[in-house]
């Protein structure tokens, strides 16, 4: 099965000026953040106005970008980069890290939580529900950019690769979409309707995506530079294992705060429980 050889380029609108597929992958990916994060904070009454949602997203991308490129320079080519330091500011050339970027995410929206007074798990946990599209339309990029394919395969379904050699690999990007994606969103999703305890949707976010990250990167092509750094395991593997143990951590240590994202309105939900009905006298 040949790949299907999309151009990455959308629109060439003057020079260098143009409209990739990639990025635009991302835009989609930060609307529907949006758009699903605005929904649930409603549903959840979380006391996140529409306006707190535009600054905290202004605070995610930042640390998104800055978090995603350091995190490659330092993680996955570290001697490169310190030879190269000019190239840290270069990232049209490629090299973004995800889990640097997740520790960018963290990092700005734990700012924003002390700036805005702001309970930094209720935040977390609308990333968590917002996030899981961004992965599956960033992963969709990385298909139409011929890039991050898998193994080596004779699966019916292995795509020729440009770049990736003469033999079938792995459409690992696909793969990742999907569960990285999809099945991530389904899971997180259902679970904002069982559970308000802050956190417990980040330590889902967590784990999963470090459970199916760390499944995947056995079908994925390991970064050249860096290889297999622990036996058969690569260093996004290394780094899904911590996830998971962090995912965890969050979800004891949520359990054992029961913070509710409106602890308000459950306090005057419970009142009104308690409050006995009021019984007409007998004459």
């Amino acid at each position: 099965m040949n790949y299907p050889n999309i151009d990455p380029v959308l629109v060439n609108i003057w020079g260098p000026l143009q409209i990739r597929w990639y990025g635009l992958m991302y835009v989609i990916g930060f609307v529907l953040a949006f758009l699903i994060i605005n929904s649930a904070s409603k549903r959840r009454q979380n006391g996140l106005s529409r306006l707190d949602i535009e600054d905290l997203f202004a605070y995610s991308i930042a640390g998104l970008i800055i978090g995603a490129r350091l995190g490659y320079c330092i993680i996955y080519d570290f001697s490169y980069f310190m030879l190269r330091p000019i190239e840290i500011f270069m990232p049209w050339n490629g090299g973004m890290s995800f889990h640097g970027g997740l520790i960018g995410l963290l990092a700005a929206g734990y700012i924003f939580a002390k700036r805005r007074r702001k309970n930094f798990l209720m935040l977390a946990d609308m990333g968590a529900l917002g996030a899981p599209p961004g992965l599956f339309f960033g992963r969709i990029g990385n298909f139409i950019n011929g890039e991050l394919y898998g193994r080596v395969t004779d699966v019916p379904w292995g795509m020729i690769f440009p770049g990736g050699g003469p033999l079938p690999r792995h459409p690992s990007q696909l793969y990742e979409a999907s569960l990285e994606g999809l099945v991530l969103f389904l899971i997180v999703f259902g679970i904002s309707f069982k559970s308000k305890i802050n956190g417990m949707l980040l330590s889902a976010f967590l784990f999963f995506y470090g459970l199916f990250r760390f499944i995947l990167e056995f079908f994925r092509q390991p970064d050249v530079q860096k290889g297999f750094v622990i036996g058969p395991f690569s260093m996004g593997q290394v780094l899904c294992f911590m996830m998971m143990a962090l995912g965890i951590y969050v979800f004891f240590y949520a359990r054992s705060r029961k913070e509710v994202e409106n602890p308000v309105s459950e306090k005057q939900t419970a009142v009104k429980r308690s409050k006995p009905k009021n019984k007409k006298a007998k004459p």
